[in-house]
């Protein structure tokens, strides 16, 4: 066990040291789909469509069926760009297949907009749809419309504007709703609005009106977003990229949610980080990459870091995001995020700030079973339970929730791991761990014998499926589809998994219930 922890720690330092690269994301169906369409040349991209095409599920239908919602817009991206290459093999078939999943699925969107309606999704689906009924006629396809007002209003207010500011949110759906090349420009990276979809929408409208100059670049872009999927294959590209703030931000939280933050195994590491997120850190806080929009939550996930490395960081870089006693992830947004939420509680916390109203919407955007599941950037509720007993717990010594404790034993799977969908996840059994991590140390000796037996349970389970150096492959976060934010989620997995080991040695050594 002892060389396991070691060989943990050694790829956890391997994985912040590698974080200087723009961020790793694993492949995207929708925005390859996507990219493919506007390339245009079906003969140049064979190897590409071939990947598009394996993605398919056996219902015809793409994404994961365990997440409905999450399924439409790589299916209809997928279905309109095979559409336009019938030739490839496998591609007529996969039209078919899709054609007939489409026509079977209930429309989310008929009446109401999910309040974890996918990004974008006021501006893609409709489109998506509009494309798809002027090309392949009559089909009963789902119309969705419950998106189309929102959809002419975002497309009445953007009909105002000549040219939107780098960075701009609403950049990261240009492909969605923009014609013209001069209503956008590519950032200092060569991306719009880091979406490998809208560059490459961007770049084909740049191409056939002539504005050339332009094209290396968002060209440059793209190689290096598919470079970062790991796929090995010139033209599949993630849902975003860069997230060159997000990675690093997400990854040290992670080890201080499993009690690594301070480890002198990443000391050096760490110094870097911090010393570049500090530097960057301005009054008007920071967003998933350096050349886009800031966010509350991205601010606030590194307001955290800041003050746990013992820096003493600005939090007025918040206050753009208050909405009253609230905070919204981008200004104007359709809802707010019980995530983004909690991790402001968490850094106006360790700020030392007053967080009441905070700390109460926190508290009310609980399910029944006292859980946190009412979320708009991840698809598991395992995500911001996990952060929500962090914030609230933090300076609490003796907080605790027996009603999310019960609620969060009961959930664990007879295989030992957690998961929201039909199997568990090393992703989602590290955020179990995490919350059990700050739960534990308030409990009674009852309470946790409990936990210690569902931690050796899970740690079972995870020594099992353990593989040094892989790559995580469960996409859960929510972006235009569902994605994996690959080192984030490795984080994860090797943070917990670290944690339950650590846990077990203590647990034998002290008798029982013993935390790490």
């Amino acid at each position: 066990m002892n060389a396991l922890s070691e060989q943990i720690l050694s790829e956890l330092r391997h994985l912040l040291i590698e974080m200087r690269d723009g961020g790793s994301v694993g492949p995207s169906v929708y925005d390859t789909a996507r990219a493919l369409q506007f390339h245009g040349n079906v003969t140049g991209r064979q190897d590409a469509y071939a990947w598009l095409i394996a993605q398919q599920q056996a219902d015809g239908g793409w994404g994961s069926a365990d997440f409905p919602l999450f399924r439409h817009a790589p299916t209809w991206a997928a279905l309109l760009t095979l559409q336009r290459a019938d030739p490839l093999p496998g591609a007529a078939d996969a039209v078919q297949a899709a054609t007939r999943f489409l026509e079977r699925q209930p429309d989310p969107y008929a009446h109401s907009v999910p309040e974890d309606a996918p990004i974008g999704a006021e501006l893609i689906l409709p489109q998506l749809c509009g494309e798809a009924a002027s090309l392949l006629g009559g089909v009963g396809f789902p119309r969705h419309p419950a998106l189309l007002p929102l959809r002419q209003a975002c497309l009445v207010k953007l009909g105002a504007v000549a040219t939107l500011p780098s960075g701009h949110p609403l950049l990261h759906s240009w492909e969605a709703w923009g014609t013209s090349p001069t209503t956008a420009c590519p950032d200092d990276d060569g991306s719009i609005g880091i979406s490998p979809a809208a560059t490459a929408a961007w770049r084909a409208h740049a191409v056939t009106h002539g504005s050339t100059p332009q094209v290396g670049r968002t060209d440059a872009y793209l190689q290096a977003a598919s470079r970062a999927t790991r796929s090995g294959i010139e033209g599949v590209v993630p849902n975003v990229w860069p997230i060159n703030v997000f990675e690093p931000c997400w990854s040290l939280y992670t080890l201080h949610l499993a009690g690594l933050f301070a480890h002198p195994a990443f000391a050096d590491a760490v110094r870097v980080i911090v010393a570049q997120l500090d530097a960057r850190m301005g009054v008007r806080g920071l967003g998933p990459a350096l050349h886009f929009a800031a966010d509350a939550d991205d601010t606030s996930v590194a307001l955290c870091v800041l003050r746990l490395a013992g820096r003493d960081p600005p939090v007025d870089a918040l206050r753009d995001f208050e909405i009253g006693e609230l905070f919204v992830t981008f200004p104007g947004e359709r809802n707010a995020s019980v995530s983004t939420n909690i991790h402001a509680l968490h850094a106006l916390r360790l700020l030392g700030k007053p967080a009441a109203g905070t700390s109460y919407y926190v508290e009310a955007n609980r399910n029944p079973h006292g859980l946190w599941d009412n979320e708009k950037w991840h698809v598991s509720w395992l995500y911001p339970t996990a952060h929500a007993v962090a914030a609230l717990a933090q300076g609490k010594p003796q907080w605790r929730d027996e009603r999310a404790l019960a609620a969060l034993l009961q959930a664990q799977r007879d295989d030992g791991g957690w998961g929201a969908g039909r199997a568990s996840s090393f992703e989602e059994t590290a955020y179990a761990l995490f919350a059990l991590h700050v739960m534990d140390g308030s409990e009674e000796p009852t309470g946790r014998r409990r936990i210690a037996q569902a931690v050796a349970h899970a740690l079972e389970w995870m020594l099992a499926r353990h593989v040094s150096h892989a790559l995580p492959q469960t996409s859960l976060w929510i972006g235009k589809e569902l994605y994996c934010p690959t080192r984030v989620v490795r984080v994860a997995e090797l943070a917990g998994l670290w944690l339950a080991l650590r846990w077990g040695r203590r647990v034998l050594a002290e008798g029982a219930g013993a935390a790490p």
